[in-house]
């Protein structure tokens, strides 16, 4: 039976969330806190922090799962680890309520000082069907069971007989025009033509991947010609572009709307549907006594404290997706706010370390100001696109912008021993090419021990023979012979 922890009784830096900002705040302040008499405290329901830049090429089959994660029990020694959610924080008695992974009670836990650093989940709609047939791409165990997904429909679909149901099994959709979803249809694209060459009952024409966007664009960090081109290079690979389109039902098929009007547009059936129609913060962080602003993020200033109306909440700070940073290049977004992505919660977690750990000693804070260094995606093996600001503005396409993509996110993958995982795995891939083998049965492991070890029915007993009639006294018990009259 789970029982409460046995915690470590001294001054707490609380992590809420082991991402990218919970991770590096931990990886900062671990060795000084620990000098100082004091532990940081990280809480995250999982054992480790994803990249999720890297979920697109982890369901192309380009990066192994394990090496686009950082293990925090690998990476944090000195950090006092704590596998469950944050349900509850009341910051006025400086205490949060945890609830361990395993499914034990809830215990509370103190702290001196709160990092709120549980980032985003994915932002979904009241759409009909949509829980039950979609998946989104926000994690790594989504990421992985997409790459299975699409090969094991690709090998069903070959032996299919009937045309509409091996149409559905070939059918993949996507929806959402951003980053992740550009970059999610295009891996599985090169995935599934790389698995189609290896299977001579599958025609490539026969595959269809459709792109569904709301919006005029897609891609709104590039120029708008750079996205007019991914658009082009999309449909010359084959794949569907729908504009100003909208998903209205996957109940049964799947039926798309026409946008602003709503009028009909396509209907179809497909087997898979991926959703990547943006993020909304956390919502753990409702159910605490800190400011929100209408987006649901938690309120801070430029320095990184939250703040309300009222003034600064001493001792509490967030960072990442579910903090409203203020931008002060007037680059962000409308509100004036960072845009959520992995560049901006790398480095607004080291300005967090660095500002907790100042004021400490009652020292100067710094407050976060980057310049946005551009964005660059990938589109498969040497396909890509890439914005990068460094010294003016240069735009690039195909494979400089891969290598581009390549070069920027190896770097940027937390830790020395992952980096080296990332980058010995893609030279390996380089010569051996990619990896469409597909792995069953992940959600079932035990499947084929239960069946060894069930033991199998008896087989039926046989029908007794029919009695042959007894013969009549006197009757010849000797065959006649043939000729006789």
């Amino acid at each position: 039976m789970a029982t409460t922890p046995e915690l470590i009784d001294r001054p707490r830096v609380l992590v809420v969330g082991g991402g990218y900002v919970g991770l590096y705040v931990a990886l900062k302040l671990q060795k000084k806190i620990a000098n100082a008499g004091g532990i940081v405290t990280l809480v995250d329901p999982l054992p480790y922090m994803t990249y999720q830049p890297f979920l697109p090429e982890v369901a192309g089959g380009n990066i192994e799962a394990r090496h686009a994660v950082v293990s925090h029990r690998q990476h944090l020694k000195q950090t006092e680890l704590l596998q469950g959610r944050v349900t509850s924080i009341d910051h006025a008695n400086r205490t949060a309520v945890v609830a361990p992974a395993d499914g034990g009670e809830p215990f509370d836990i103190p702290y001196f000082d709160v990092v709120i650093a549980a980032g985003a989940i994915t932002r979904t709609f009241p759409i009909k069907g949509l829980a039950d047939k979609g998946i989104g791409l926000k994690t790594i165990e989504e990421a992985v069971a997409l790459r299975n997904k699409v090969l094991e429909r690709l090998e069903a679909a070959s032996t299919i007989t009937d045309p509409a149901a091996r149409a559905k099994a070939l059918t993949f959709v996507v929806v959402g025009g951003g980053f992740a979803g550009i970059e999610c249809i295009t891996e599985m694209e090169d995935l599934a033509r790389a698995a189609v060459k290896n299977n001579p009952r599958i025609r490539q024409e026969e595959v269809r991947f459709v792109l569904v966007e709301a919006m005029g664009r897609i891609m709104p960090e590039v120029t708008a010609p750079q996205a007019e081109w991914v658009v082009e290079h999309l449909r010359s690979r084959g794949i569907e572009v729908l504009l100003n389109t909208s998903l209205d039902s996957a109940e049964g098929t799947l039926k798309l709307i026409n946008l602003p009007d709503k009028t009909p547009a396509q209907e179809f059936e497909a087997d898979t549907l991926v959703w990547t129609a943006g993020v909304q913060a956390n919502p753990m962080i409702r159910s605490s006594d800190f400011p929100l602003e209408p987006r649901g993020r938690v309120r801070v200033l430029p320095d990184l404290r939250i703040a309300g109306d009222e003034g600064i909440i001493d001792n509490a700070w967030a960072a990442g997706d579910i903090a409203a940073v203020p931008d002060l290049t007037g680059s962000g977004l409308p509100d004036g706010t960072c845009v959520p992505n992995a560049q901006h919660a790398l480095r607004q977690a080291k300005r967090l370390a660095k500002n907790l750990w100042a004021s400490r000693w009652d020292k100067p804070l710094v407050d976060y100001k980057h310049k946005n260094l551009g964005a660059v995606a990938g589109f498969g093996e040497w396909k890509g696109v890439a914005n990068i600001n460094i010294v003016g503005r240069i735009g690039l396409k195909g494979g400089l912008a891969w290598l581009a993509h390549r070069g920027y996110h190896g770097m940027a993958m937390p830790t020395v021993e992952r980096k080296i995982r990332v980058i010995f795995g893609w030279i390996l891939a380089f010569f051996m090419g990619r990896d469409t083998t597909q792995l069953i049965d992940l959600d079932n492991p035990r499947g084929a021990f239960v069946a060894a070890a069930t033991p199998a029915p008896k087989p039926a007993a046989a029908a007794p023979a029919a009695e042959k009639p007894a013969e009549a006294p006197g009757e010849a018990k000797t065959p006649v012979p043939a000729d006789a009259k």
